[in-house]
Parts: structure tokens; C-alpha cells; sequence
């Protein structure tokens, strides 16, 4: 019997490898490994779409965008996959990276926006961006995971339901930052260079991008982002790579210039956000505040939290618990109460009304249980939940765990959301990002005298070298254009 399913099993399998591995590579020509139709992939490019700016927000600049659409569609046209419908999104996050979905959808953080010093170096960045999708990366990638039957959280959250409130916030968004292999990242790098020579653009400015990368901390990571060189592995001597690639394509296009545009690029950035926006949500202490929607709540100390457009995220050190801050749909506070926890699949256990600060609440204590496949296993989870009505605005604090260590975090979650509360001090509410501003320098000397010119103080030098891609005793001359950061 079980020999009979095993071969039934691997027939099936083999004749759907069959069925969805005959797929030609659109650069190389040669048949690969591809198990969905490009009509799914853009599908689900489609679908993921809404997910990822919902999750990590949108930047707002339409002269920048409008900029990389341009670029983008004429770049996409002279690409290996012309007929394809290219998308371009800036997402609203500090962190240095750009990556690629699968159908076509392209991102830059505002981030990577604020680090390059020229439209050469995004338009490099671009195609290599583009270059993962016309080859397939980003669509092989997907291919492998399924082949791989690898689960979006693992075992940490029980209901199916209750994976949206896990590290991403969309199901497969892990697969937007699974690292490329070394032989992706350098086809990328070639494509790049090519699609970027052929729209008119110095493709070298790339390979001076990435002497900006070399320079990151590979370990930082911020808003539930990686940083560009966590998922796009260095495959070797880039820079020199991508410097030859370049020279090879410009002796064969010939133009009698290229495009590098540093002036225009950098007015297109002065006064973009820089760094953490706090407008959006910040941290003090234990508290956490949001001036735009005017609340605060404290947290338990020595737990991480993490803050999205969409939910605030808080866990300790051990992962032994969660927390989650979202907003609560419905008409009424009741409403957003019953259809949360139904769509969550929770068995409630106890409920009572209460009130937060004078705001109406419910709460809620509720379970889900569940079978682990790979184990046989009974899976055993315990929420508490507070809802609650700020003048018509529903929010939702959700604290979960093992039903095991339910009562080790109990007192922790009902002290954090019973705190909620309204924020009205003026210093907390009147908080400003900081934002890109180009100077000019005023007269020839080296980029530290530049610096301290523009009031720069000492302890951000190194920062804002870094953020010209410069030494800072490096010589810069009268009217050469510098990047700083001021509220």
C-alpha cells in the first residue's frame, strides 16, 4: 500500500514537472526549470502588487516617479522581454534595497533613492532590477519555493488566518528577499549594463553604486526590509565586472556621449525624506508614539518592536510571544470585534466591555488549535485581544502565544494595551523628519571643510560622506553639489 502511493505519488509529480518545466528563457534561449506559465507569473505580480505598498507604504513624488517610469518603459521596450508590461513603485522605507517581483513589478526604496548621487546609478540599479525579471529570476525563485514546499513563518503561528499578522504581512512576501544565487546576480549585472548602454546612460555609474555597498553594514536591517547585499549576494569583483561590461558596450553602441545627469538627479531628491520618518511612528524609551494619528502605548522592556504603515509589530528576544497593533474594521466597535475574531478563526473563551482611557473597549481572551502535518502534533494557541474605539477610529491589540506560556506573557500584553492612550503633548506631536538638501559648495577645499561650511556637526561627517559616496578628505571644488540632512 504505501510503496503503491509512493509511485503514484512521484507519477503525478512527474508529470507535472513535465507539464511546467518546458519553458524557454527569455536571455539565454535554453529550456529551464519554471513551474507557472509567464501568464501566472503576472498574475501573481498583480496580485502581490496592492500587498507590498499596503505593507510598507508608498512614497510620494511624482516628479521622481514619473522619472523611473519613463526610463523604466523605454528600458523594458529594448529589454528581452519587450511585449511584458513594466511597474515602478517607491516604497516608504529608510533602507537601502531595490528588488523585483515576479510579472514585471519593479521597487526602490526611498532609501536607495536618497544614496545615489546621479540618474546613472538608478538607471543602472533599474536594469539590473530588470534584468532578474526578463531572465526569470524573480519567477524561478518562486519555482524553487514551491518545488521546496517551504512555509512563510514556519510553525510560530498556528492559524492560517493569523499568518497575515506574522513578519510580513502578505503570504510569499519572504520570496521578495530569498537571496539570487551568484550566477543570477551577475547575469543581472550584465543585463543591467546592456539595457542601461542602450537607453544612453554611463552604465560604469553602476559599478560606482556598489563601492557604496561595499562600504553598508550588512547586518542592519530596518522596517521588515533587508538591505540590498542580504539578497543580492556579491558575486565576486563586481565593480571591476560591471566597469568592463561597460567599456564593451560603449565601443559597440559608439554615442558620442553619456547620460549621467547628476545635477538634475540631485534637485529631483532635495527635500526627500531622510532616514526614519517619525511622522509615521517613533520610539522613546519603552513608548511608542504616533504624531499623525495622535496615540501612544509603552511596551514591555527588552521586546523589539517594529512598525509598518499597516501594524506595529512587538516580540521578546526568546519569539516565545507576539504582539500586534493593527487597525479593526467595521461600522461599529462590535462589528469590527466579531468579524476580526472570525476571520481569525478563534475560539473566544472570555470577552467582557471595558473601557481604555475613557475609550469604549472590548476584551477578549480566545484560542486556535490546530494539527502540525509534518508531526501529528496538536498545536495549541491563546490570544488576548483589546479593542478599541478612538471617536470612531478601531484599533486592535492582539497578544499571542503557545497556550503553554500564556501566563508567563499575560500581564505583559494586558499592561501594554490597557495603556493605550491619547497622545497630546505638543513635543511629541510636532516631531519633523529629517530631509535631503543640496548644497553647493562655495569654494574648493576637502569635503570635511565642505561639511562643517553647511553646519554639519562633527559626530554625522562620516554619515553624510557616506551618503555622497566620499571620503572626507577627499577634494570637491567650488559649485560641486552635496548632499546633507537638516529637519
Amino acid at each position: 500500500m504505501n510503496k503503491l502511493k509512493v509511485s503514484s505519488h512521484f507519477i503525478v509529480l512527474l508529470a507535472f514537472l513535465t507539464l511546467s518545466s518546458c519553458a524557454v528563457n527569455p536571455v539565454t534561449g535554453k529550456r529551464q526549470l519554471m513551474l507557472m506559465s509567464e501568464s501566472r507569473e503576472i498574475s501573481m505580480g498583480r496580485e502581490y502588487d496592492p500587498q507590498v505598498t499596503s505593507t510598507f507604504g508608498e512614497y510620494k513624488s511624482e516628479a521622481l516617479l514619473s522619472l523611473i517610469q519613463e526610463r523604466g518603459k523605454e528600458m523594458g521596450l529594448i529589454s528581452h522581454r519587450p511585449n511584458l508590461e513594466y511597474h515602478f513603485r517607491i516604497l516608504d522605507t529608510p533602507v537601502i534595497n531595490a528588488f523585483a517581483v515576479p510579472g514585471g513589478y519593479i521597487y526602490f526604496t526611498r532609501g536607495i533613492l536618497a544614496q545615489f548621487n546621479n540618474e546613472a546609478e538608478m538607471i543602472g540599479v533599474l536594469g539590473h532590477e530588470m534584468g532578474h525579471i526578463t531572465a526569470r529570476h524573480t519567477a524561478s525563485r518562486q519555482s524553487q519555493q514551491q518545488l521546496g514546499q517551504l512555509l512563510m513563518i514556519g510553525g510560530m503561528i498556528a492559524s492560517e488566518e493569523f499568518r497575515k499578522y506574522g513578519e510580513y504581512a502578505m503570504a510569499g512576501m519572504q520570496l521578495l528577499f530569498l537571496s539570487f544565487s551568484r550566477e543570477d546576480e551577475r547575469e543581472a549585472d550584465r543585463l543591467g549594463v546592456e539595457y542601461t548602454s542602450k537607453i544612453g546612460y554611463d552604465a560604469s555609474k553602476m559599478a560606482d553604486f556598489y563601492q557604496v555597498l561595499i562600504k553598508m553594514d550588512l547586518a542592519r536591517e530596518q522596517g521588515g526590509i533587508p538591505t540590498w547585499l542580504s539578497t543580492h549576494p556579491d558575486p565576486g569583483n563586481r565593480y571591476n565586472s560591471v566597469k568592463q561590461d561597460a567599456l564593451v558596450w560603449q565601443e559597440k553602441l559608439d554615442h558620442s556621449q553619456w547620460k549621467v545627469n547628476t545635477g538634475n538627479y540631485l534637485q529631483l531628491i532635495d527635500g526627500m525624506v531622510y532616514g526614519e520618518d517619525p511622522r509615521q511612528g517613533y520610539v522613546e524609551g519603552h513608548t511608542f508614539y504616533h504624531p499623525e494619528l495622535k496615540f501612544l502605548f509603552t511596551f514591555p522592556s527588552g521586546w523589539r518592536l517594529e512598525n509598518s504603515p499597516i501594524q506595529v509589530r512587538m516580540a521578546p528576544q526568546d519569539g516565545d510571544a507576539l504582539m500586534i497593533f493593527t487597525f479593526a474594521e467595521g461600522n461599529t466597535l462590535e462589528e469590527a470585534a466579531q468579524s476580526t475574531m472570525q476571520q481569525l478563526q478563534l475560539n473566544i473563551t472570555e470577552s467582557k466591555r471595558t473601557t481604555v482611557n475613557g475609550m469604549p473597549a472590548f476584551a477578549v481572551i480566545s484560542g486556535h488549535s490546530s494539527q502540525d502535518q509534518a508531526t501529528g502534533q496538536q498545536n495549541s494557541l491563546r490570544v488576548m485581544s483589546y479593542f478599541i474605539d478612538d471617536q470612531g477610529t478601531y484599533y486592535v491589540f492582539h497578544g499571542l502565544s503557545a497556550d503553554a506560556d500564556f501566563t508567563r506573557f499575560a500581564n505583559a500584553f494586558e499592561t501594554t494595551m490597557t495603556g493605550f492612550n491619547k497622545l497630546t503633548d505638543n513635543s511629541k506631536l510636532n516631531v519633523s523628519p529629517e530631509r535631503i538638501r543640496i548644497r553647493e559648495v562655495q569654494r574648493e577645499g576637502t569635503l570635511a571643510e565642505a561639511l562643517r561650511s553647511f553646519g554639519v556637526p562633527q559626530d554625522r561627517m562620516e554619515e553624510f560622506a557616506f551618503l555622497n559616496n566620499m571620503e572626507l578628505d577627499d577634494r570637491v571644488s567650488a559649485g560641486t553639489l552635496v548632499k546633507i540632512a537638516l529637519e
